[in-house]
């Protein structure tokens, strides 16, 4: 992925309003991200815990999303399986993300929802860049680029949700 500025998150944003895309907490460490290394950049919003964000580029250009997850998991079914790179989280490091639906379907409370790493850290996990709390992550029998692809591919069947 290509360096980002917080004038490029912030006008990439699909699923909210520009004012709500200005008020959303940016990562303040941009020059100091493994770009070469993240299929897309995600974030939690430090002041608050049930939001986050993930922005990455499809056909040609920026597009942000502004996601949600329960504040509390009690009574949702754990998982422990992240839904977009495959990386085993024992313990809670995955979370029910949900996102708004872009346009019409949105303004009208649509959502579409997946279990993602909880600090998005997915193609981190991917590369061996981090290591999830358990201390491993399982073997596959795909190589990095396939890995990478089956995930870049989530991401993208994820996006084609919201925009329905």
């Amino acid at each position: 992925m290509r360096k980002l500025t917080e004038h490029d998150i912030r006008t990439s944003f699909v699923n909210c309003s520009k004012g709500e895309a200005k008020r959303l907490s940016v990562p303040r460490d941009l020059d100091e991200l493994p770009w070469d290394d993240l299929d897309f950049l995600g974030w939690r919003d430090p002041g608050a815990p049930d939001r986050s964000c993930l922005v990455t580029e499809r056909e040609g250009r920026l597009v942000g999303v502004a996601l949600r997850s329960p504040s509390s998991q009690r009574g949702f079914l754990h998982r422990s399986l992240c839904s977009l790179c495959l990386t085993t989280h024992p313990g809670g490091g995955v979370s029910l993300m949900t996102a708004r639906k872009a346009g019409a379907a949105g303004r009208e409370g649509n959502s579409v929802g997946m279990y993602m790493c909880t600090d998005l850290a997915c193609s981190l996990y991917v590369r061996g860049r981090k290591v999830p709390k358990s201390g491993v992550r399982f073997e596959e029998s795909l190589t990095l680029e396939e890995q990478i692809a089956r995930t870049t591919g989530n991401l993208a069947a994820f996006l084609d949700k919201l925009y329905a």
